[in-house]
């Protein structure tokens, strides 16, 4: 099973200072910015998933790239662009959420092969409209007529798609886009795709199913699946579930589940082999916009607000382990708390976090650079990192997964 990581741009500073909480006078992002490959001691993905309308825009407007960033992936090519190391896969697709609204995909077949080829991309995703419901009913009766008008469509720029490929003599190997909207319609496409001669295809659509949904339209592909077609699923993880999938003809997925959860979830903010932690917060003074109004309005000291977050940074940072330590810094925590004027105490799940010490336990690069920087919530720079630590531990978990496979035959 392989996984692919979508790009958002998502990059550290190699020389940002956790102590300062600076950046050098001098960086220039993307160029001197790091990915999770560069930092890590290895890839934790096999292939990374890059979108033209991240690249190029859509009709919401522009990307996620700048102008220049922009020409230079053209001009450099993807590979080089992020300094993919050798095995490494450039996967491109349309970045379909991105015009989900609209009646019609913005961009062409022919302009979607344009931009793989320009960018030097290995495999490319044909051009495709996503499908905003399911149903499990066979007669059809709870679909609505716009789904299948979009299942058609995405057949169809997959047709054209494929044929452009041979015309062109291209060397982006084509992915056939299935949508679907139910197990029956899902099937139905795959089975199309495999006519058109694709061997390569990307489920999309699925990220809002639930688990036992997904594998229904698996087991029905299965019936149609035919020996050497590689199944991909578009935005899910599900690590859980990965050897039904796998069982089901699945041999890659993407998703930025992981990575995310550093710093968008509640509570799994640290990763590791057994469990998740919650990431200990420490929000910067002039970076918590309820802080910042309430020092404006002269409720709050500012003077105080900051002598409190260098103490709770201070306390985290000579944590040893002691019940002592620990109480200091769920001290020092608390007492920044109700200066934020946060209500929400996580005080029970930070002494779960400080007392397993996870960042101790892990191999991974980023926690042994960092230590426990990498356990604290707070900016862009400790975030991310402690995302890509959580991609280490989700590619051992899929090698474990490879291993257990291998060896139950």
């Amino acid at each position: 099973m392989k996984f692919f990581f979508p790009d958002s741009q998502d990059l550290v500073s190699p020389a940002y200072d956790f102590m300062r909480d600076e950046y050098p006078a001098h960086r220039v992002r993307q160029r001197d910015d790091r990915y999770a490959h560069e930092v890590l001691d290895h890839a934790p993905y096999h292939g990374i998933l890059v979108s033209k309308s991240i690249v190029d825009g859509s009709i919401k407007g522009a990307g996620k790239y700048t102008t220049a960033q922009r020409a230079r992936m053209h001009r450099m090519g993807v590979h080089k662009f992020f300094r993919l190391p050798p095995g490494v896969e450039a996967l491109g697709d349309n970045g379909a959420f991105n015009y989900i609204d609209e009646p019609t995909p913005p961009v062409t077949p022919a302009q979607t092969l344009s931009f793989y080829e320009e960018c030097g991309f290995d495999a490319g995703v044909s051009t495709d409209h996503v499908v905003f419901g399911f149903t499990e009913s066979t007669d059809g009766e709870d679909a609505n007529p716009d789904w299948e008008d979009r299942r058609r469509l995405t057949l169809r720029l997959a047709e054209e798609f494929i044929s452009l490929c041979r015309d062109r003599a291209s060397e982006v190997e084509p992915v056939g886009a299935a949508q679907g909207w139910s197990p029956a319609t899902y099937a139905d496409s795959v089975r199309a795709l495999q006519d058109m001669g694709y061997r390569r295809i990307a489920l999309g659509g699925m990220v809002p199913l639930k688990t036992r949904e997904i594998l229904a339209s698996l087991q029905e592909i299965g019936a149609v699946l035919k020996a050497g077609t590689h199944l991909h699923l578009l935005g899910i993880t599900r690590v859980d579930s990965m050897d039904d999938f796998a069982a089901l003809g699945v041999t890659s997925f993407d998703s930025t589940s992981a990575f995310r959860q550093a710093f968008m979830d509640d509570r799994k903010n640290f990763h590791t082999a057994d469990r998740a932690y919650v990431a200990i917060r420490v929000p910067q003074v002039d970076g918590n916009p309820t802080l910042k109004r309430a020092i404006l309005a002269g409720n709050v000291s500012q003077k105080e607000a900051i002598i409190a977050e260098r103490e709770a940074l201070k306390a985290l940072r000579v944590y040893d382990g002691s019940v002592a330590s620990r109480r200091a810094c769920l001290d020092r925590l608390d007492e920044y708390r109700v200066i934020c004027g946060t209500k929400k105490s996580y005080r029970d799940a930070y002494e779960e976090t400080l007392t397993a010490a996870p960042w101790t336990r892990c191999a991974c690069k980023i926690c042994r650079d960092h230590g426990i920087e990498i356990a604290i919530f707070r900016g862009t720079e400790r975030n991310k990192r402690r995302g890509f630590h959580n991609m280490s531990v989700l590619a051992t978990k899929m090698a474990q997964l490879k291993s257990h496979r291998s060896t139950n035959g």
